[in-house]
């Protein structure tokens, strides 16, 4: 007996994959056997359902082939040998995937200011394949201009773009109409853009969108890695052509040292560096003069430097730098010698070191300034309780103007570790939230924040002429007690320097240094902290990671503000060690929500002010739009997160149609940015949100 239920036939259509027109077939035999209006009925319900179902099943294998394709493209840049090869199977990847008749890639051209055809899938135009595109012009130029995808169902007949010449005439070349295009994103710039495009007019899916900038990604990251590579093998060229240098100069070390050893004692019975200089001559038989930093020929200054040897200036003149703790102080030439034999370069180069010693007891006096800007600091976060005016008169002497806006800084040195070069973090650098797990954060953040909240005693703050103060502390830098003594030594004098030629204050304290710097119009505490740290490890050729406060209006008037802008420094300062952010320089504000927890209250400021700070910061141009226009957007936003950031969801919620949900959602990713619903930011956003709400419910 056949089996009459009406889902049957259908289901045997599901299992051979037949085509949509085949589901109506069971309804249309059915009413030519005249059967009856209930069993129609059924067909029909049937027919719907097994319709959603094979929808379903195609969706399914639409995804699955799209993740089997990203995948083959992550495992080609895992094994990237050739970056044509990987570019062009992205491209060709993502013809077939969206179904495009043509794909294509573009460059950014830093030195030209425009954009060049890279790759292209499905090209037949050579005009085409040969566009150049200026920033902002059609609709790939637009992309790299604002990082933005665009897409365009007709490209010759759209207004929103900047049409030229050049570009229409290869566009009608190519015969293309329906463009998609989306940016090539590496940080937050743009270095190209990934098409996709049809030669007749077609709707691009958002779907289809995302997959497209997912190959994009790819793409990027293949790029970079393809940088990374020959700045490495760079690298290692040079590192290879320094060891020779070093191997062939080992030869001429004894007879160099010999000399040293005269120079040493014309410097013992109190010479100056005139007679070293005079001394030099004599044994080189030529004429030797010291230059001061300033007047020393600065490509010659800087190659001497780099190599760590004499080097040769024109045809007859060599160079040797003075320098002490990577700061340079001046320069030796020797004139008149064409050609110099190795132990002769060692001996200009020993020379230089002793010049060097004799530099550096000369500036002891110039220390003596630095002590007091120090002790000046010192008052400011110890003895709150100073009469302004004597303040006011002690920075006076020290072209110092305390009754403007100031920023206090903490700066701590950082060890070379397995994360960190010379000059800066290696990996870290790269990573704002690092490796370091919750928890870690958790213990070493509130250790760090809580110690330092009403003063940390330091000892023996300036020490003598030579720095042996500074650095008498223990180090959170790592490396042997000597090294980080050392480091905090020349991380003393740099900042101390900085401080000077600034017209702030410096001082070492806690084995670190804290500097108090006036902020210029328009600077943000943050970029001040980033230059800071910038500078200070350019002068002592090591990563130096810097934590900086609020600005302080007017230390002189509330000198108590000073102290606790030290301890908001010093917990910056050690929420970028946890975060993995060593080298860098950041206030509060840059720490998005985690800077509520790093600023907390300060000084006679009212309770909340720090969580209206940041939530003006996240929400604020939502919450401004909606008092401007009485619209409902923050109100949207809750919904749509507390529904899963589901459209469907949020229009039940609200009880408004999915297209309302989805116009408000555009305008408020107009007002926070396209990446407004990235992981970082959503949960930033979110937060905000919910203290805007508590912040409401309590009057703040």
């Amino acid at each position: 007996m056949p089996d009459d239920r009406p889902e049957n036939p259908y289901l045997e259509l599901l299992a051979r994959g037949a085509p949509a027109e085949a589901y109506e077939r069971p309804v249309l035999r059915a009413r030519a056997d005249k059967a009856p209006a209930d069993r129609l009925a059924a067909l029909e319900r049937a027919k719907l359902l097994a319709l959603r179902v094979r929808g379903e099943l195609e969706g399914r294998r639409r995804r699955e082939a799209e993740l089997s394709a990203l995948f083959e493209t992550a495992h080609d840049l895992a094994g990237l040998r050739d970056l044509d090869a990987v570019l062009q199977a992205i491209v060709q990847r993502a013809r077939s995937l969206l179904g495009t008749e043509v794909a294509y890639l573009t460059l950014n051209d830093p030195t030209a200011g425009d954009t060049y055809m890279r790759v292209t899938d499905g090209s037949v135009s050579a005009r085409f394949q040969q566009l150049r595109l200026g920033m902002g012009e059609g609709l790939g130029g637009l992309v790299a201009q604002t990082a933005r995808p665009y897409v365009t169902e007709s490209y010759l007949h759209d207004p929103r773009f900047q049409h030229t010449h050049a570009i229409d005439a290869g566009v009608m070349d190519e015969g293309l109409v329906a463009i998609l295009g989306v940016p090539l994103l590496l940080g937050s710039g743009v270095i190209g853009v990934l098409f996709a495009a049809d030669r007749r007019a077609r709707v691009f899916e958002r779907e289809q969108i995302a997959l497209l900038g997912s190959f994009a990604a790819h793409a990027a990251v293949a790029i970079d890695t393809a940088h990374l590579l020959a700045e490495t093998r760079t690298a290692l060229t040079e590192l290879e052509a320094a060891n020779e240098i070093i191997r062939d100069r080992s030869r001429v070390i004894e007879r160099a040292s010999d000399v040293h050893d005269r120079l040493t004692e014309l410097v013992l019975r109190g010479g100056g560096v005139h007679d070293v200089a005079d001394a030099l001559a004599e044994v080189l038989s030529g004429s030797v003069e010291f230059l001061e930093a300033d007047e020393a020929p600065a490509a010659a200054v800087d190659r001497s430097r780099a190599d760590g040897h004499a080097v040769r200036d024109g045809e007859e003149d060599w160079v040797a730098a003075v320098s002490a703790g990577g700061e340079l102080l001046g320069a030796l030439v020797l004139r008149g010698h064409p050609r110099l034999d190795p132990v002769d370069q060692r001996t200009l180069e020993r020379a230089a070191m002793v010049t060097s010693l004799l530099q550096l007891a000369r500036r002891s006096a110039g220390e003596a300034e630095q002590r007091v800007r120090g002790e000046l600091l010192d008052d400011l976060l110890d003895a709150p309780d100073r009469e302004p005016r004597l303040l006011r008169e002690r920075a006076a002497r020290l072209q110092a103007d305390l009754d403007t806006p100031h920023v206090v800084l903490a700066a701590g040195i950082e060890a070379p570790g397995p994360g960190t070069s010379a000059t800066g973090p290696a990996a870290g650098s790269g990573n704002p939230h690092g490796n370091t797990a919750h928890g870690s954060w958790s213990a070493n953040a509130h250790a760090t924040t809580h110690g330092t909240t009403h003063g940390t005693t330091h000892s023996n703050t300036h020490g003598d002429a030579h720095g042996n103060g500074p650095g008498s502390t223990s180090s959170t830098s790592g490396g042997a007690p000597a090294e980080d003594a050392a480091g905090r030594r020349r991380l003393w004098s740099a900042a101390s320097h900085l401080a000077a030629t600034r017209h702030g204050l410096a001082a070492a304290r806690d084995g670190g240094t804290v500097l108090l710097l006036p902020l210029a119009d328009g600077e943000t505490a943050d970029a001040l902290a980033r230059r800071t740290a910038r500078q200070l490890g350019t002068a002592v050729h090591a990563a130096v990671t810097v934590g900086a406060s609020a600005p302080v209006p007017a230390p002189a008037a509330r000198p108590g503000e000073v102290a606790a802008g030290y301890a908001e420094a010093r917990r910056c300062l050690a929420a970028l060690r946890v975060l993995g952010r060593a080298g860098q320089g950041a206030a509060a504000e840059d720490f998005g929500f985690l800077g509520l927890l790093l600023a907390g209250t300060r000084e006679g400021a009212p309770d909340g002010t720090g969580v209206q700070d940041f939530v003006n910061r996240t929400v604020g141009a939502v919450i401004d739009y909606d008092e401007r226009r009485g619209t409902e957007l923050i109100h949207t936003l809750d919904a749509y997160f507390a529904g899963g950031m589901s459209p469907a969801r949020t229009k039940d919620a609200l009880h408004v149609h999915v297209n309302t949900v989805a116009q408000r959602l555009e305008r408020v990713g107009r007002l926070l940015g396209p990446d407004w619903q990235s992981p970082a930011r959503s949960l930033e956003i979110q937060l905000a949100l919910r203290l805007h709400r508590l912040a409401s419910a309590v009057g703040y």
